[in-house]
């Protein structure tokens, strides 16, 4: 019998900073979260960093003394990466690989480009990310020649290192250009197969990374989109036809968002999010077990509003209300010490629908297929009504909904 592979995670430390716009608690969440992508790449956190201040240090992000102890902790107990929880500046990167040589600096953006790199299935979701990748490190190159120690200037430190400099940067701007060539020829053939897709009503799965999407995808549509307890599982865009009763409509799969989601990713990504913009409803999916649902919300609703999608129809789909549950201490009382973020699941019920409508919103399990035939009916009529508003005379051909058998 063989035995299981030991998976070998890299040791890492992270590290951000409490400011007057960014307090503790909100830290913590964030760290949180940095933590779960650490996972995702394959990273274990060993420890922590933070520190208060006013604003980021503009040349090493925070304080001198908390550098040097992070460099202490790193090179006593054999760390191979410090990931910051915010974007580091070109210069910023270069001082703190200085103070911390024995490891590799990261920030936010290059860990989650990182995980969508390892992620891209597609030829297509790999154009995308070595794009955003190489807009992420043109800026950034002069860092990868410091052992050239030629960059100074001065007597007999000329030349070189400095033309190696230009000819690297050279080829990344012609690979950039390269790939957006690429990019733009792909953007026009599924331009095209989505205008081949007919009339039919397109909706589709929105919302942040990890709340489910892709197992709601599969008990819809039937499919096999994969999943995986990990950030940014799905990368390519997914579309399926999918009939309930009589009436067909397309539905996709998306990307996950999450917050502080990389420029760079929005821009390459354009194709993908084009679904999003040519969706005629929106289903925004939202993990209701998470403390901090209502972030994600925000996060979701900000992103949608950056590519002009805020205002198309929208259902909101409260899923994972099983795992809610389970966080409960007895059945008749959900949770016994109710605070701003837990409240029995019918509170949660009477707070969302009094803001969205009692018509925009739904829980449901998609693992547990938890109040799916209600789901269906909300999903048909909500399409039906589009369908009908798009082929007004065809509106005696699609009767009232009626009960389907789920699977």
């Amino acid at each position: 019998m063989l035995e299981t592979e030991k998976i070998n995670f890299e040791r890492t430390v992270i590290v951000g900073i409490v400011t007057q716009n960014q307090v503790e608690e909100k830290l913590t969440e964030y760290l949180d979260e940095l933590e779960f992508l650490t996972f995702t790449a394959g990273g274990e956190v060993i420890k922590r960093f933070w520190q208060k201040m006013d604003k980021p240090n503009p040349k090493t992000f925070l304080g001198t003394g908390k550098m040097d102890e992070i460099a202490i902790y790193v090179k006593e107990n054999n760390i191979s990466s410090v990931i910051f929880d915010d974007e580091l500046s070109p210069s910023q990167q270069k001082n703190i690989s200085k103070v911390i040589a024995e490891a590799k600096i990261l920030d936010r953006t290059n860990l989650i480009l990182d995980i969508f790199a390892q992620r891209a299935e597609t030829s297509y979701a790999r154009t995308q990310v070595e794009l955003a990748q190489c807009i992420y490190m043109l800026p950034r190159l002069s860092g990868l020649w410091t052992h050239l120690e030629r960059q100074k200037g001065g007597i007999g430190l000329r030349g070189p290192g400095e033309t190696e400099i230009e000819t690297d940067r050279r080829i990344v701007r012609d690979r950039i250009a390269l790939l957006k060539d690429k990019i733009k020829t792909i953007d026009k053939q599924m331009s095209v197969q989505r205008g081949n897709r007919g009339a039919l009503v397109r909706v589709a799965l929105v919302g942040y990374t990890n709340v489910g999407k892709s197992t709601l995808m599969n008990v819809i549509s039937k499919s096999d989109v994969f999943v995986e307890n990990k950030l940014f599982a799905t990368l390519d865009t997914t579309v399926r036809k999918v009939v309930i009763g009589n009436l067909p409509f397309l539905l996709s799969d998306t990307v996950g968002f999450i917050r502080k989601l990389p420029t760079q990713l929005i821009d390459s990504f354009k194709s993908t999010l084009d679904e999003v913009r040519e969706a005629d409803l929106l289903l925004h999916v939202v993990d209701i077990s998470h403390p901090d649902f209502e972030d994600h919300i925000n996060s979701v609703n900000q992103i949608l509003m950056d590519i002009k999608c805020d205002n198309k129809p929208t259902m909101m789909v409260f899923n994972k209300i099983d795992a809610f549950t389970n966080l409960t201490i007895d059945e008749d009382d959900l949770i016994t010490e109710k605070t701003t973020k837990h409240y029995t699941l019918n509170e949660w019920k009477q707070t969302w629908m009094s803001n969205v409508g009692a018509e925009n919103a739904l829980f449901v399990s998609a693992i547990q297929k938890q109040n799916f035939d209600e789901f269906r009916e909300r999903v048909y009529d909500m399409v039906r009504e589009i369908h009908i508003s798009r082929f007004p005379y065809n509106k005696f051909l699609y009767p009232d909904f009626k009960d389907i058998e789920v699977d």
